[in-house]
């Protein structure tokens, strides 16, 4: 791959038609409720409403928002995640991942990269799809395991059930990455995704770096981030939980900085942590505490990066 910038002006966002707690991720997802005695329906067109507003908070912007419909059938109620299924690339490469639960697997859809080619232009000259990793039960989940420093062509992967380590160093071999592998607890449960509880923005990382347990990989991943001129912003673990490490930086179209979050993260963080950010962009937050309480995921989860050229 070639290089890339570190970030983009469009993303990708599916409207869910069958939004509600998956009993299939919960065990690997700490930060996931169920349901209980809430309504499936009214918490269902909760989601879409908290969907749209999102999506458009982002395009006021500046944020080019592609609108996808999940597809009804069949029924796939983590699909307003797309980041996990689907990375691009700026030399036209597109990535399918390994899923772990099977009703995610179904979320893969090759149309969407069409309709990026055939109606908006953008060109996709290669799909790499890793699928048939899911036989061997060996998973890695876009970019929730993988936090990409495209610049500096480094992947962090926090290792989990969802990011296994041998798949982790092939897909770095692979793509020209160098591995920056580490585990990290929450409560003493593997954190799922790595991108709960860190951000790469161009010049900043949020981490929650308590989380990294072990002495000598906090000190190594830290390192890293400073040596690549990465001002790094710590979380707690008690904001971690309320999603401040699942922020995504963007740009608009005149490329003025964005940094996408939820309300439920931007009212959690301290004012030097706010200002921090604000040095290194314009937040742009939205209330999403339904999609966040019953699918375990926030704003970032939601937004998947179109890197591809036109």
């Amino acid at each position: 791959m070639s290089s890339e910038a570190q970030i983009t002006d469009s993303v990708i966002m599916i409207r869910p038609a069958s939004f509600t707690s998956n009993p299939e991720t919960a065990a690997s997802n700490s930060f996931q409720a169920e349901l209980g005695e809430a309504d499936p329906a009214e918490v269902r067109v909760q989601a879409q409403r908290e969907f749209a507003h999102l999506a458009d908070a982002l395009e006021a912007a500046g944020v080019r928002v592609f609108r996808f419909e999940d597809t009804p059938e069949p029924e796939t109620p983590d699909a307003l995640f797309p980041n996990n299924w689907l990375s691009t690339h700026a030399d036209g490469v597109a990535i399918l991942y390994p899923m772990e639960a099977p009703s995610r697997r179904t979320e893969r859809r090759r149309d969407i990269l069409d309709t990026l080619s055939q109606h908006h232009s953008y060109h996709c000259q290669a799909l790499e799809d890793l699928s048939h990793y899911e036989e061997k039960a060996r998973y890695l989940e876009g970019t929730g395991s993988l936090i990409l420093d495209r610049v500096n062509r480094i992947a962090y992967a926090c290792l989990s059930s969802r990011t296994h380590p041998a798949l982790f160093h092939d897909w770095c071999e692979r793509f020209d990455y160098e591995p920056e592998a580490f585990t990290a607890r929450n409560e003493g449960q593997e954190i799922y995704h790595t991108n709960v509880m860190m951000c790469l923005g161009e010049h900043f990382a949020v981490i929650c770096d308590e989380a990294i347990e072990d002495e000598q990989e906090r000190i190594r991943v830290l390192s890293r981030l400073e040596k690549t001129g990465h001002q790094v912003i710590s979380i707690t673990l008690g904001q971690m939980n309320q999603f401040a490490g699942n922020m995504l930086q963007l740009k608009s179209g005149d490329g003025t900085r964005v940094i996408a979050m939820s309300d439920q993260a931007l009212e959690c963080l301290s004012d030097f942590q706010r200002q921090a950010l604000e040095s290194h962009g314009r937040i742009v937050s939205a209330d999403i505490r339904t999609i966040e309480t019953y699918a375990g995921g926030s704003v970032r989860c939601m937004l998947a990066e179109n890197f591809l050229p036109r």
